[in-house]
């Protein structure tokens, strides 16, 4: 094909900043990066009747209108609808209304505007790509939480840049059996991933995240491209499986030469990470880390096989051989149990969290890894250990129930329905007590269709890790559509499933976005301060966002609202701590369900990781989540787009911090330059550059920010976000 120029421009539209100085009002909450243009777009109007900001009050006006946020111009309106005629929500303590502009399609930069008060929302977008950049934020929190791997500049950005940790001496590559510190216990237990704000490894809980990560990539593959500025972006390997690999190496280290893998890596904490300085210390071997390893094996041999036989062929064989032999152990060992840090079991100090389970939490792992063993080998004994033993899980035994505490058995249930040779009896009613118990009065589907949460993601309870709940609650919703558990209601299941993401973004009593310091990727209000042991209080490079030098990473997910929040055991005491003030700090404590958040990362006694602690189980789900709603598609929101094809084009690093590399095949690019405008937040030109097939060149000049590219040419396009950060 002849090509005779490629013009790049930047478009403006795609980025969720305000264009003007009005302050947005905490009373009309939106997703704050926007909206795909088929999604549910329903902006909630708030006026607060218990909690905190109860003396606050705000009455709407009975029109609403959706602004072109460009020209400021309105581009629809619609009568706002009064949730529950005007009653209280008790789950808020908010009244609220509803102004629904979903059948307004046309991809755009928009804010919704009170009709008659000087009232707004933040900006947001409509567009096929709204959440393409915030995924990859999403994504790179794993890269920040690699232990034992330095994170240097272009990929972790001047602020976050950290030696790598945990390999001093006596350290995770020297590790020792916790009650057994000789030298004739050591092991080399190096990577991995810190598990949460702790910087402690647990192998069932890795091998979740594992299986997780790669269930999303399954799910939808297109949208997990090798751009994500990772070190092995670029690779021509999708950056979802190098991540994942990183996790898997790691557990192949803790797994034995019998085939059992040990429970836990203790490892010390530190600010930044490399600070670390105490011994490492691992757990014995257990049945359930054995079998969640059996699983991730399993599951991760026939994704990377499936991958590419060629690259991953001896890698995939190895993985299965790994996962047979910890089904063997498992099998022959089924009640081999450690309980870490427990003053019962004398094991205080081993890592922070429990990672041990009950009875049920192992028949779970069980029949998860007899389901991806019999995938991946098609032998008869896994599929008959299932089909045997199936009716041990909640949905089947406790009659037409599903519990937002088991989804992980109801995802095993639904994923057993994609399998070959299975037993038609046994699907049928799998489907028969799913659909049943997703309608059952209060919870799930039926509290949706009642229109029981006025923010629209209702969840049964707002305790620790709340959002992961949110995240778990809309990939279920998305599973039954996708396995057609009740065909009629597919689309219904669809758009509520994008709800619980809204959520997330920003539709929620506190107009927050629960990802950490995202402004630079659209969001007016986000997450400020997270418990985590290096971003720590009082850290003055990574406390807080506008007050540290740094503050933390974009893309870290809070765990949330938590109604059971209170402060430690200590501040109730006679004689309490000092740190403790004259009383709990509300919020959280004694609010609303989703009121009960605050913005702190204090460590004891206030106990900040109730509410704002990460964790790669709630990042995962929510990565799982967002991955639904992606896509590598184009939308160009002006007003005379066409549509155009599309033009595949990489832009390298992104997030970058001084040089971008732009590469176009060599099918496309000809022997003609290619014209690169740069365009600030307010659409006016401030770089242009003239290129060649692939060139590299530096954009220090430009401030911090985002960037949105756009190539075109005889009738092909190109968009993509360019985030430029310290």
């Amino acid at each position: 094909m002849k090509v005779t120029k490629i013009s790049l421009v930047i478009s403006a539209i795609f980025i969720g900043f305000a264009s003007f100085s009005q302050t947005f009002s905490a009373y009309i909450v939106v997703d704050q990066f926007g909206y795909t243009p088929n999604a549910n777009k329903v902006a909630v109007i708030r006026d607060p009747q218990t909690g905190f900001d109860a003396a606050s009050s705000f009455t709407p006006s009975t029109t609403y209108k959706l602004i072109n946020a460009d020209n400021n111009q309105p581009v629809f309106s619609a009568v706002i609808t009064a949730w529950k005629s005007g009653a209280t929500d008790v789950s808020s303590g908010d009244k609220a209304w509803w102004f629904d502009f979903s059948s307004y399609t046309t991809p755009g930069r928009y804010y919704v505007k009170d009709g008659t008060l000087a009232a707004r929302s933040a900006e947001f977008v409509i567009a096929d790509t709204v959440y393409k950049s915030v995924l990859k934020a999403a994504m790179r929190m794993l890269y920040y939480q690699r232990s034992s791997f330095a994170k240097v500049a272009p990929y972790a950005g001047n602020g976050w840049t950290d030696a790598a940790s945990h390999i001093k001496p006596l350290q995770d590559k020297n590790a020792r059996l916790y009650s057994n510190l000789t030298a004739g216990t050591e092991k080399d237990l190096h990577g991995g991933w810190y598990d949460a704000g702790d910087l402690n490894k647990y192998t069932a809980w890795t091998a979740s995240y594992v299986i997780t990560l790669l269930t999303a990539y399954q799910e939808n593959p297109t949208v997990f491209t090798d751009d994500f500025n990772l070190p092995e972006s670029g690779n021509g390997v999708p950056d979802i499986l190098d991540e994942v690999q990183w996790g898997i190496d790691h557990l192949l280290r803790m797994q034995q030469s019998n085939g059992s893998c040990l429970s836990v890596l203790s490892s010390d904490g530190g600010s930044p990470p490399s600070a670390a300085t105490g011994q490492s210390k691992y757990g014995p071997a257990t049945t359930n880390a054995t079998l969640k390893c059996a699983e991730a094996f399993a599951f991760a041999s026939k994704v990377y096989k499936n991958y590419s036989a060629i690259k991953f062929g001896t890698y995939a064989s190895n993985l299965q051989t790994k996962a047979i032999a910890a089904w063997d152990w498992a099998d022959a060992n089924p009640s081999i149990v450690f309980n870490n840090n427990s003053k019962d079991d004398n094991t205080l100090g081993v890592a922070a969290g429990n990672q041990e389970t009950d009875d049920l939490g192992r028949k779970t792992s069980k029949l998860g890894a007899a389901l991806y063993l019999y995938e991946l080998t098609g032998q008869a004994k896994y599929l008959t250990y299932f089909e045997t033993n199936y009716g041990d899980m909640p949905l089947v035994a406790w009659t037409n129930y599903v519990s937002q505490y088991f989804l992980e058995s109801q995802s095993l249930l639904l994923h057993y329905l994609s399998l070959a040779g299975i037993d038609a009896t046994i699907a049928n009613k799998i489907r028969t007590t799913t659909k049943n118990a997703v309608n059952t009065t209060g919870d799930f589907a039926a509290a949706l269709t009642s229109e029981t949460d006025p923010y629209r993601s209702f969840i049964k309870d707002y305790n620790w890790g709340s959002n992961q709940y949110k995240s778990l609650y809309g990939n279920l919703l998305w599973e039954l559509q996708a396995n057609d558990i009740d065909v009629g209601n597919n689309e219904f299941y669809l758009n509520a499933s994008e709800e619980y993401l809204h959520y997330i973004h920003g539709v929620n009593p506190l107009q927050l976005v629960y990802l950490t310091n995202m402004g630079s990727y659209g969001a007016e209000k986000s997450a400020n301060e997270m418990y985590h042991t290096w971003f720590c209080d009082g850290s003055a490079k990574w406390d807080r966002v506008g007050t540290s030098t740094y503050g933390p990473p974009p893309g870290f997910l809070m765990g949330g609202a938590n109604n059971s929040y209170d402060w430690d055991d200590n501040c109730k005491s006679a004689t309490p701590n000092t740190l403790c003030g004259s009383a709990a700090p509300s919020p959280p404590k004694g609010q609303p369900q989703q009121k009960s958040y605050k913005d702190f990362n204090t460590s004891w006694p206030l106990n900040s990781w109730q509410i704002t602690e990460t964790s790669l189980g709630y990042q995962t789900a929510y990565i799982r989540l967002l991955s639904k709603f992606v896509t590598n598609g184009t939308n160009v929101p002006t007003s005379t787009n066409t549509a155009q094809a599309s033009v595949a084009i990489s832009i390298m690093p992104n997030p970058t911090q001084d040089r971008v590399t732009i590469t176009v095949p060599a099918s496309v690019a000809s022997n003609n330059d290619i014209k690169i405008e740069f365009y600030s937040v307010l659409g006016n030109n401030v770089l242009t550059k003239n290129l060649s097939n692939a060139t590299s060149f530096s954009i220090a000049e430009l401030p911090n920010g985002v960037y949105v590219i756009k190539v075109s040419q005889d009738g092909m396009l190109f968009t993509d976000r360019l985030v430029k950060m310290q």
